[in-house]
């Protein structure tokens, strides 16, 4: 059985990046982010958060995990970095790889499309000390409703705590 854990910084007031997907978030996050992964081995991402992930050079800095983008553009593999059209193809790509746990880091989309599948079992949750106007949502808009259970609250820094919950099913 594959746990799927969904890990996002977000502002207070729930964004995840700013409109143009940049992402103001403290080292202490970031420091946090990578150990995840690395403890995981893969990530799985949306398009639009792997091109921006690509251009800032963040896949060499967590170490260059098994990378999983869920796009519906036609790209080719690289040679850690897979292409899947569905949230479910990435779960089964991880499986034949050996994985039994797997890391979704976002964007809106991506986390909306994941909870409306019902496949995330966890979510972490950096709360960062801003607020942000406009952005992009932890979740898109979409039809679906999860009841959580708070499992660990976490100090990262003064400022920053983390929330772990477990998605009840």
């Amino acid at each position: 059985m594959m746990k799927v854990i969904l890990y996002m910084a977000m502002s207070v007031n729930g964004y995840i990046a700013q409109e143009d997907g940049d992402t103001p978030w403290s080292e202490n996050e970031w420091k946090s982010f990578s150990q995840k992964i690395k403890l995981i081995g893969n990530l799985i991402v949306g398009r639009r958060a792997y091109e921006i992930m690509k251009n800032h050079g963040e896949f060499e800095k967590i170490g260059n995990p098994l990378a999983v983008v869920v796009t519906h553009k036609p790209l080719q593999n690289k040679e850690n970095i897979f292409f899947v059209k569905t949230p479910g193809d990435s779960l089964e790509l991880l499986k034949g790889k050996g994985f039994t746990s797997a890391l979704v880091g976002g964007g809106g989309k991506l986390n909306a499309s994941f909870m409306k599948e019902n496949l995330v079992d966890e979510i972490y949750l950096d709360v960062e000390p801003v607020v942000l106007g406009k952005g992009v949502k932890l979740f898109d808009d979409g039809e679906f409703e999860k009841s959580l259970e708070l499992l660990v609250i976490k100090k990262i820094s003064k400022d920053e705590i983390q929330l772990h919950y477990k998605v009840k099913k």
